[in-house]
């Protein structure tokens, strides 16, 4: 085990050992939001708001945590949201990930900004996957995208509708990040300070977004920020019936990442969607919006018969987790959850950190007196 890995009982101790183990351009990165972060706090905080309200005397030693998902029976109703540039935070990256996730019986979202090939992720893997989609200018590498994923057999197809113009991360313009990384005056003392991550990003495979260097340069050969990245080459002029027609074109499950009104949750329903991801980009883009949580009540409300619902951000405990299915959610998802501590670990990292919130939901559960979890509901929450 890593040093210092099993001491890691949390997403805090986690964050903490990246923080040790990585440039500081490359965890600011992670760790970073848009504008004041105000939204990005906020994402954990609003479950402060909500009391769960347990029962007991339920005969709970043996619970099923188990969901569908897109079509996916997960062994946990938590997974591991789709995040750009993971071998920049530990060699393996999304190999790491995907295996981790396997093992752990639940699925796995890839970014069209993957550092390796959705085909060798699907060789390495037979788990549940969605492929993340972002639409860009360029037609033809849509159309690539579209068809790498169906290639490799990927379960469900997931477009993202919140970067239609990059979020302003004012940690990311400090310290000089881009993907490449670039040496500036600011950033050269940290990458000298942990050198075992540089001599890693510097002789171990060639660092690249692999689904999409054969279109754009940018991200690749050419440093470039991820917000300028999303300004510069996705189509600022999509629209609901480019995403009606992408998912005819997909033809599988079918899900929109970035929902947060009730207004466009009614509307994924009517283009056919099959889930919705109740997101806002971790508060990396519009920061002073809402969190998930505090939308998953409303648009259960108004679509929950109709529509999966998958609670995206801020999840930090497995509390968070039962209050999020309480409210009306059908599972959770994170990123910067398993990010630190892939950071930190790698895989041996990922399954340490889901093997805690795996404990943490069952326990939890008991302790709440549910032994499934269609058995929480709204009468279980008191907001303050």
């Amino acid at each position: 085990m890593a040093p210092g890995l099993k001491f890691c009982r949390n997403v805090d101790d986690f964050r903490a050992l990246a923080k040790r183990r990585l440039p500081a351009p490359v965890f600011h990165y992670i760790d970073g939001a848009a504008d004041d972060e105000v939204t990005y706090a906020r994402n954990t905080k609003s479950f402060d708001d909500c009391d769960l309200v347990p029962n007991v005397l339920a005969g709970v030693e043996d619970i099923d945590m188990s969901t569908t998902v897109l079509g996916q029976k997960l062994a946990m109703p938590l997974f591991c949201s789709p995040t750009a540039l993971q071998r920049l935070f530990h060699h393996d990256g999304e190999r790491a990930v995907a295996s981790a996730a396997k093992n752990f019986g639940t699925l796995f979202g890839v970014s069209s900004l993957s550092t390796v090939s959705l085909a060798e992720i699907a060789a390495l893997t037979d788990g549940p996957k969605m492929f993340q989609f972002y639409f860009h200018k360029d037609r033809g590498l849509n159309s690539a995208l579209m068809e790498k994923a169906k290639a490799a057999k990927f379960d469900a197809l997931t477009l993202t509708v919140d970067t239609i113009t990059g979020g302003n991360r004012e940690r990311d313009l400090a310290t000089g990040f881009s993907s490449p990384p670039r040496l500036t005056p600011a950033s050269i003392l940290s990458f000298a300070l942990n050198p075992s991550w540089t001599l890693n990003y510097l002789f171990r495979e060639k660092f690249e977004l692999v689904e999409l260097k054969d279109f754009y340069s940018e991200g690749t050969r050419e440093p470039v920020t991820v917000s300028g990245y999303f300004s510069s080459v996705l189509d600022q002029s999509m629209n609901w019936g480019d995403a009606e027609r992408l998912r005819a074109e997909w033809g599988g499950p079918f899900c929109l990442k970035g929902v947060m009104s009730v207004a466009d949750a009614e509307k994924a329903v009517d283009i056919g969607a099959d889930a919705i991801m109740v997101s806002n980009h971790g508060g990396r883009q519009l920061d002073g919006s809402r969190a998930p949580f505090d939308q998953i009540a409303e648009i259960a409300d108004a679509v929950g018969d109709d529509i999966e619902i998958i609670l995206d951000g801020g999840v930090r405990r497995g509390t968070h987790v039962l209050k999020a299915l309480a409210a009306g959610a059908r599972a959770c998802s994170g990123g910067r959850l398993y990010l630190y501590a892939l950071a930190a670990a790698g895989q041996p990292g990922v399954e340490k950190a889901l093997s805690n919130i795996r404990a943490e939901i069952e326990r939890d559960m008991k302790l709440m007196g549910v032994t499934e979890i269609s058995a929480l509901n709204r009468d279980m929450l008191r907001y303050r």
